[in-house]
């Protein structure tokens, strides 16, 4: 198509540069059939809409926006009246030699420099603010769809390409709805005052300057359309990039332990040097770009210089005008100039638009129906009636699960890692919605009511404990921010955290670094239990609770646990003999099913394969004894 010519021309305008030496020999370009095939995928109507709806979060700030439009109308028509003052103080003060109407230029002049300069700096005020205002709005929702989102979202999504998406991509769209888009106006707006001006002063030079703008027009339409593939390429690797790094200041301890430090090193150098090829490779566009812009307009110049200097000798022009006439040209190809740092902007933040809708417009897999009600305070009953899960409709992780649990009882979860325990877990809480069947609390179906009401009577303790990088009393506190004093030390003690918080230097005002990582195994799951207790929860779910902690430690939370679990349904993963013997309600699970259930008594008579699997917990248990 004829609309791919141009940056084939440009692309093998650079590419014969390459060749010429004049790049690195080590510069990989991209090649003619990724451009055409990206092309094939993105449209300008599609840009334009990603643009067109970044714009739309100015909403709010019309009032501001306006404010901004305004003040750069009356700076251009300050910028169309100057040379204009200054070719009468050439033709009649100067040339006419009056003395009075050359002070009274100069005066004029000032005065309008000085009221131009407040114009610029209210300006420049509202339109920061305006656009940090819309970067506000946009971290804002994303933030808040990121927290509405199910957990097959962050599944399948890198944690480094989110952090990418409202850190880079949202300031790119911060400048566009600020400096960009006001600098393009400006300078649309300057040219067709400019263009007005030339052609009043002299019909047929006016005319032959104008006719530069559409190639310098089209030439910033074109470099725009061949930098857009090369910038989302930038933008997503950066994603990788954020990504690599925070896995190894996450995982910090585990590259250490197993001495990986130069492996880690050296995948890093890897994407770190596809992201400085590619970077490469959109320096070069733009510097062949910015010369040819440059190259078009001071042609103009020239052509006005001669053509202009032929008019004064022949008397059809006078100094003045011709000054005027350069000044004009001046400020019109300062604004095309412009135009070709900024189109790299445009693209730049079409591809960050882009990233950030994608977030925004994800559809939120596990949300409240139209007509969802709260949960009335539940007496815990749970029932699971021919429950089916599959992840994203692939392999099924959990089929035909069948069973009751009453009021007060313990339901223990035993099988293999893979077997489906956290994913009944899970399903419960409504992390996941089931692909069928149906999940009842005291007989009302869970995707019939709210998230809210439904999280906030289950409460949480989970093998891997997630503390925040604030206060003890902030981590405990999470789930029930109104806890009294008195509330919180009384949960601190049923969870054997209180003497080891007492202990410390600020007490329950010490800072715990990030994941907890200044406080032991132990103490970290202490706290993630006075957490869940804090809350006093319908339904209780412990994912292995006393793991990490040892058997003296474990003792005393058992026997906090044995009280407070009275009158509360308890779900646990179960890998201890002591959490095995002492549960209602047992589900051995194997490969996503249900194969048997009921108490350890029972099993034992009844199920050979949850004989072998209490044989071998019970091996593993003395082997750590």
């Amino acid at each position: 198509m004829w609309t791919i010519r141009p940056a084939k021309a440009v692309n093998g305008f650079i590419r014969t540069l390459y060749k010429l030496g004049l790049g690195w020999r080590w510069v990989n370009w991209p090649s003619d059939t990724a451009v055409l095939q990206y092309r094939q995928q993105m449209t300008d109507q599609s840009d334009r809409q990603i643009l067109w709806r970044c714009l739309r979060y100015l909403r709010p700030y019309r009032n501001m926006v306006a404010g901004v439009y305004i003040a750069m109308i009356l700076i251009n028509l300050i910028n169309i009246a100057l040379p204009q003052i200054i070719r009468w103080s050439i033709d009649s003060g100067i040339y006419g030699g009056d003395i009075a109407r050359l002070g009274q230029a100069v005066l004029l002049l000032l005065g309008l420099t000085l009221v131009k300069g407040v114009f610029i700096y209210f300006q420049g005020q509202w339109a920061e603010v305006a656009s940090q205002s819309v970067a506000y709005d946009l971290r804002s929702s994303l933030l808040t769809k990121l927290t509405g989102l199910s957990f097959a979202f962050h599944d399948r999504t890198e944690a480094g390409q989110i952090l990418s998406r409202a850190t880079q991509d949202v300031e790119r769209i911060r400048f566009l709805t600020g400096r960009a888009i006001l600098r393009i106006l400006e300078g649309l707006t300057l040219l067709i005052f400019t263009a007005a001006a030339l052609i009043w002063m002299n019909p047929s030079l006016g005319l032959a300057v104008i006719l530069t703008i559409p190639i310098l027009i089209h030439r910033a339409y074109v470099f725009g359309r061949f930098f857009r593939p090369l910038s989302m390429e930038i933008q997503n690797q950066l994603g990788v990039l954020t990504t690599f790094l925070e896995q190894n200041l996450r995982g910090a301890r585990i590259v250490k332990a197993f001495a990986q430090e130069e492996a880690e090193i050296e995948r890093f150098v890897k994407e770190n040097e596809q992201w400085f090829q590619t970077s490469v490779r959109t320096s070069y566009l733009q510097a062949v770009n910015g010369p040819m812009l440059d190259a078009i307009a001071n042609f103009s110049t020239v052509f006005i210089f001669w053509y202009g200097g032929v008019l004064v000798t022949q008397g059809r022009l006078s100094l003045g005008e011709l000054v005027a006439f350069t000044t004009y040209l001046a400020l019109m190809i300062q604004p095309i100039r412009r135009l070709g740092a900024i189109v790299p902007i445009l693209a730049i933040a079409a591809s960050g638009g882009e990233r950030i809708f994608a977030i925004l417009d994800a559809p939120p897999e596990v949300s409240d129906r139209p007509n969802a009600k709260s949960l009335p305070p539940a007496a815990g009953q749970v029932r699971f009636e021919q429950v089916n899960f599959s992840y994203q409709n692939s392999h099924t992780v959990l089929e035909g699960i069948n069973f009751e649990a009453r009021p007060g009882q313990i339901v223990a979860l035993m099988g293999a890692t893979g077997s489906g325990k956290s994913t009944l877990i899970n399903l419960l809480a409504r992390f996941y919605e089931p692909s069928s069947g149906r999940i009842l609390i005291d007989g009302c179906d869970t995707t019939l009511v709210t998230l809210d009401s439904l999280r906030g009577q289950i409460g949480f303790v989970m093998q891997d404990t997630i503390l925040f990088a604030a206060s003890i009393r902030e981590n405990i506190t999470f789930g029930c921010p109104d806890a009294t004093e008195s509330q919180i030390i009384q949960a601190s003690q049923d969870a054997q955290a209180h003497e080891f918080i007492a202990a410390l230097p600020n007490g329950y005002e010490t800072r715990v670094g990030e994941r907890g990582v200044t406080l032991s195994g132990g103490q970290k799951q202490r706290l993630s239990i006075a957490r869940a207790l804090l809350t006093n929860p319908r339904i209780l779910i412990l994912d292995d609770a006393t793991a990490s902690v040892d058997n003296k430690t474990e003792r005393l939370i058992q026997s906090a646990l044995n009280r407070l679990m009275d009158g509360r349904t308890t779900f646990v993963i179960a890998h201890r003999l002591s959490t095995i013997h002492r549960a209602d309600l047992i589900l051995l699970l194997e490969n996503g099913r249900i194969t048997a259930q009921g108490t350890h008594e029972t099993l034992l008579q009844s199920s050979s394969l949850y004989r072998k699997v209490y044989d071998l917990q019970a091996r593993k248990t003395d082997e750590i004894n």
